[in-house]
């Protein structure tokens, strides 16, 4: 699996605008929103993310900065995401540990990056929540009845007949 393509796909189907970064290595794809803009590179391994992370990430912001000026209060919101396909167990901790570093950009490192779903995840920080809510067959007045066991059946009957705000309102003020 190609990761930086992987990776584009994602982030445009999360809203950003892409764009590779051709000339440099490791590969650079460049993302930005109305929030935020980034960089995502692209190591051949764990080894080599660890190594050159700092100077890639300085390479990046050197080559951009008269834009990240420009950018006004989105400068203050650069991410620098740092990824490789390696599988590096006894590197984990020390590619994660990246993410504690918070001179320059804020940092996303992941190492075993293999397939659309581990980008994903990689990705989550800033990809926009999508809950998928989970609907039952059951009714949902009756599911909503049950609830609110302690509203009084008139104020739920009324509620749920579309009465108007200030006719349940009142109702609920002559409650006791």
């Amino acid at each position: 699996m190609d990761i930086a393509t992987q990776t584009e796909i994602i982030l445009r189907g999360a809203g950003y605008e892409t764009w590779p970064w051709t000339g440099v290595t490791p590969a650079v794809i460049c993302f930005e929103n109305a929030a935020l803009i980034g960089f995502v590179h692209v190591f051949s391994s764990a080894d080599e993310l660890l190594a050159r992370w700092e100077a890639a990430q300085q390479t990046v912001l050197s080559r951009h900065s008269a834009a990240l000026r420009a950018a006004g209060a989105k400068a203050w919101n650069v991410y620098s995401v740092f990824l490789t396909v390696e599988q590096a167990p006894t590197q984990q901790r020390a590619v994660e540990r990246i993410e504690e570093n918070f001179v320059l950009t804020r940092k996303i490192a992941r190492a075993g990056v293999r397939t659309q779903d581990d980008v994903e995840r990689a990705l989550l920080p800033l990809i926009a929540v999508k809950a998928q809510p989970i609907l039952s067959d059951t009714d949902f007045q009756d599911r909503l009845r049950a609830r609110l066991k302690d509203v009084s059946a008139d104020v739920l009957t009324a509620f749920l007949a579309a009465t108007s705000a200030e006719e349940v309102a009142k109702i609920l003020a002559e409650k006791p």
